[in-house]
């Protein structure tokens, strides 16, 4: 008899699961931690920004004056929308080397590895869709660790990511790098958590 019930539907999608955990693997393999405090991020930012206060105020969505308040210390505390904001453009441009050389052993010789909770689907040869919920963790090839890189450089949007992540896990997990499963492909919907590591 065939169970009809709800707790076999897939969970509900989150959105840039893959390019989050992309970005947290990469913040991982600092070798010191980025600046904390609101007036250290706009001091580093503005290093960054070429010392333009301006530059810097445009890419904070702030005005230069708000800018100018928080490297005087007149401003301490920033608002949630800052905050994040203060968060975001100080990880993604902390230690530039650190994380290129990180990348580049991934695309080359160490791979990464990856653990993720989604909803897979299968096709093969026969036919097959035993579609459910599973926790994976499993290495990823260089050459696949590559065009995910590649991939997310080039501006990729989460879905471009979904179908190379499950080529990826399908010929590692699956079909243990060709050797069984033969013709098999995973895909990979609804992504509850997911994780990379360099």
């Amino acid at each position: 008899m065939i169970d009809s019930s709800d707790d076999t539907q897939p969970p509900a999608p989150r959105r840039n699961r893959v390019l989050d955990a992309l970005k947290r693997a990469e913040r991982k393999v600092f070798t010191r931690p980025a600046p904390k405090s609101a007036k250290a991020q706009i001091e580093f930012l503005y290093t960054r920004a070429k010392r333009s206060t301006k530059a810097l105020a445009e890419q904070l969505g702030v005005s230069p004056r708000t800018v100018q308040r928080y490297r005087a210390g007149q401003l301490k505390k920033p608002q949630k929308r800052l905050q994040a904001a203060l968060v975001e453009e100080t990880e993604s441009q902390w230690q530039p080397q650190v994380r290129a050389q990180a990348r580049e052993r991934a695309a080359t010789s160490s791979g990464m590895m990856v653990e993720v909770t989604a909803y897979f689907g299968f096709t093969c040869t026969g036919s097959s869709d035993d579609g459910r919920e599973r926790t994976i963790t499993t290495p990823i090839s260089p050459t696949y660790a590559a065009q995910i890189l590649q991939l997310q450089e080039a501006g990729a949007t989460e879905e471009d990511l979904h179908p190379i992540v499950a080529e990826a896990i399908t010929e590692s997990y699956f079909t243990e790098w060709g050797t069984r499963a033969d013709g098999l492909r995973a895909d990979f919907t609804h992504v509850r958590s997911i994780d990379f590591e360099f």
